[in-house]
Order: structure tokens, then C-alpha cells, then sequence
């Protein structure tokens, strides 16, 4: 029994420690209460209360994140999508700092300008901070080609993207009524759908609907 009481305290200290490493925000705070909450019920039988109080009140501070993050991910009160021309030096920057992260999950977007005015992009972003890029290339006629769809991993258990597609005017005033996509290996299927994309042939679309 003194075995496995030991394996679970040194699970519970384990996800702490874990969980500190994790870039991803909701991602951090669940593997945080979890190693808190077993840490909590370890100090507790072994009757060590400082330690047990300590990860009682790091669990009660996670919930209280957790709920607030959960309850602010679509609240468009807490994000913005603003239009930004594609030589913004912020946004050129941005991209250029997460080239690599955006090459992952962007492997045919090229960030070099377009210089013709066909390439839209779209800051998303929560209170003072940038979130992510999205960037639609103007195929005439209404239709734009989504060339990027990217946001910082620690926000990427979320779906900011949502904001651009669903709750912005952004789109419709640059002129698009419809959106195309076409899918490669890191393309997030799940998440298109959850955005109101569906698949056409070999592409993804979504009619572009005024707020």
C-alpha cells in the first residue's frame, strides 16, 4: 500500500512538473489541476497539510481559469479581427518571428508580399495581444483562397479563427462571399468544420455570411 500511495504522490508531482513545460494554456492549466488534485489527496493521506493545502489552492486557481477561459473563447468582447494591409511591419514581423511554426501548419503559404492587392489578412487579436493571422487571396469574383490560417500554439486549444469566419464584418468588407481552402497534411479537419467549412471535391468552403 506504502508503494502505491508513493507511485501516486509521484504522479501527482509529475503532471505539476509536466504541465509546466506545456505551451499550450488550457492544455497547462488541466494537466496543473490534476497533478494538484492528486498531490492534494497524497499530502493529505500522508498528513502533510501545508503541502495539501498548497495544491488544494493551486486546483481551486486553476478551476477558476479554467472556467474563464472557457467561458471568454467565444466571447468576441475578449478578441478582435482587424484588417491589416500586408506590408504592416507588426504583422510582418509576427510572421517572420513564427516562420517556423507557420511552415508547419502553412507549408505553400509564402510570406513574401504580393504587391498587387489581392492578399487580405486579418489580425486576430485578445485585448493588447496578437493571437493570429489569417490570409485570404482575392480569386475574383466574391471567392478568396484562404493562404493562412494561424494562431500561437499557446492559444491553438482554442479557436480563435472563428472570429474572422463567423463573427466578423472583416470578410464581407473586403468584398468575398465565399471561401476556399484546399487541405494538405497539417490541415485541422475537425477544427474547419467547427467553423463552418465543408468539403467540395478536393477543397474546403464556407459562404461568407454578413454578420
Amino acid at each position: 500500500m506504502d508503494i502505491i500511495l508513493e507511485a501516486i504522490g509521484w504522479t501527482g508531482s509529475l503532471l505539476i512538473v509536466w504541465s509546466l513545460m506545456v505551451a499550450r494554456v488550457l492544455r497547462f492549466r488541466w494537466m496543473n489541476l490534476w497533478g494538484a488534485v492528486i498531490a492534494t489527496g497524497y499530502n493529505a493521506a500522508i498528513e502533510v497539510w501545508p503541502f495539501a493545502f498548497m495544491n488544494f489552492a493551486i486546483a481551486v486557481i486553476d478551476i477558476y481559469w479554467l472556467r474563464r477561459l472557457y467561458r471568454e473563447a467565444h466571447d468576441d468582447a475578449h478578441y478582435r479581427v482587424l484588417p491589416v494591409p500586408e506590408e504592416d511591419p507588426f504583422v510582418r514581423e509576427l510572421i517572420r518571428v513564427h516562420h517556423d511554426d507557420i511552415a508547419a501548419h502553412a507549408p505553400d503559404f509564402d510570406p513574401s508580399p504580393v504587391h498587387d492587392g489581392t492578399r487580405h489578412q486579418f489580425l486576430i487579436v485578445r485585448g493588447d495581444e496578437a493571437v493570429g493571422v489569417v490570409a485570404v487571396r482575392d480569386q475574383g469574383s466574391g471567392v478568396g483562397l484562404i493562404e493562412l490560417d494561424w494562431v500561437k500554439q499557446r492559444f491553438r486549444d482554442f479557436t480563435p479563427g472563428e472570429f474572422v469566419y463567423r463573427e466578423s464584418q472583416a470578410l464581407v468588407d473586403a468584398g468575398f462571399q465565399r471561401l476556399e481552402l484546399v487541405a494538405h497534411q497539417a490541415t485541422d479537419e475537425r477544427y474547419l468544420q467547427r467553423v463552418g467549412f465543408h468539403q467540395d471535391e478536393h477543397r474546403w468552403v464556407r459562404e461568407v455570411v454578413s454578420a
